[in-house]
């Protein structure tokens, strides 16, 4: 079974929220020397030409993603533009009106790959490519979790929150949104098939039979004495504004609490130690979780690790736009 992207938001519920702007998710057009929308090969490389499944790419904080997680990047040494699995997007993009600029400069080079007309991007010329042209980007319209335009990042407010009805766990918090709660300040992933890689930051939370994610949460000290609960909230399509998921196989999600705080540095072979094993629990979407509750490690960063059991895996775009998805703490 499989659903479009769908929202996932995971966090501690708390005053705070990260500032981050909300994801914007187009297809790309080149014009110039080359022309025609951007499709991407199944390895991630951006092309012009060619008849390739079109790209549908996420802007966030200055960097592209492309709506299979694979942050999009300037290889070294020759800037190629293209997407890749793990990788921490490169900075600098925006869009204004109808144009994409990286730092600041509208313009792209678009140089040929074969005789069929197709033609990898780069931001700068390619030494020794005789066959490269000046090209511009544009937006060719909303795509992807990006179909309806993301409202600027506020707290959740009642009226949008998700179908699920809030439940509450004894002596926990409700499993809504509708109070004080915490985002996750880092999201890692690390894969036991290539256990000492370390990924980086990531934008989305995945779970599937070689990879976990793991995620940071700063508690604010004015959270002492209260109580805390881990929430997991996943909801249906078409509750969803701005984000996406994939979801397939069977099985459960295993959460985790660690000893320590993740780094981008960390990998499969060098991550925290656990320090306690929450809950396994099979998840669907239209329903809400509580995983865990207690006092507030008020002043202290918290650390939780999702991993699957079976063949089930999970991939979602991390977002607090109405509705929220994933894992959050939540206060009360």
């Amino acid at each position: 079974m499989k659903y479009a992207f769908a929202q996932v938001a995971l966090g501690l519920t708390a005053n705070a929220l990260v500032a981050r702007e909300p994801p914007q998710c187009v297809q790309l057009r080149a014009s110039g020397g080359a022309s025609g929308v951007l499709g991407q090969l199944s390895d991630g490389q951006n092309r012009v030409g060619g008849g390739h499944p079109t790209g549908c790419y996420c802007l966030s904080n200055g960097g592209f993603t492309d709506t299979n997680g694979r942050g999009c990047i300037l290889t070294p040494p020759t800037t190629q533009f293209q997407c890749d699995v793990g990788a921490s997007p490169t900075s600098g993009f925006s869009t204004s009106g109808d144009k994409v600029t990286y730092n600041g400069n509208g313009k792209f080079y678009a140089c040929a790959v074969n005789d069929n007309g197709e033609y990898n991007v780069y931001t700068k010329t390619v030494s020794g490519q005789d066959k490269c042209v000046e090209i511009s980007l544009s937006p060719a319209g909303s795509c992807g979790s990006g179909s309806t335009p993301p409202q600027p990042s506020k707290p959740a407010q009642p009226e949008h929150q998700p179908a699920p009805q809030p439940s509450k766990s004894a002596g926990g918090c409700p499993t809504d949104l509708n109070g004080k709660y915490e985002y996750p300040h880092l999201i890692v992933p690390v894969d036991s098939k290539q256990p000492s890689k370390s990924y980086g930051t990531s934008y989305f939370g995945t779970v599937n039979s070689t990879t976990c994610s793991i995620f940071n949460f700063d508690i604010p000290a004015s959270y002492s004495g209260k109580t805390c609960s881990l929430v997991f909230l996943f909801p249906e399509q078409k509750d969803l504004e701005t984000s996406s998921f994939t979801v397939s196989g069977s099985g459960k999600v295993n959460f985790t609490k660690l000893t320590g705080p993740a780094t981008q540095q960390t990998t499969w072979a060098n991550q925290p130690g656990k320090d306690s094993e929450l809950q396994s629990l099979s998840v669907a979407p239209g329903n809400s979780y509580a995983i865990a509750s207690g006092s507030c490690a008020a002043g202290q960063t918290v650390t939780y690790e999702l991993c699957s059991q079976g063949d089930f895996a999970l991939h979602y775009f991390q977002d607090y736009n109405p509705s929220p998805l994933g894992l959050y703490v939540r206060s009360c």
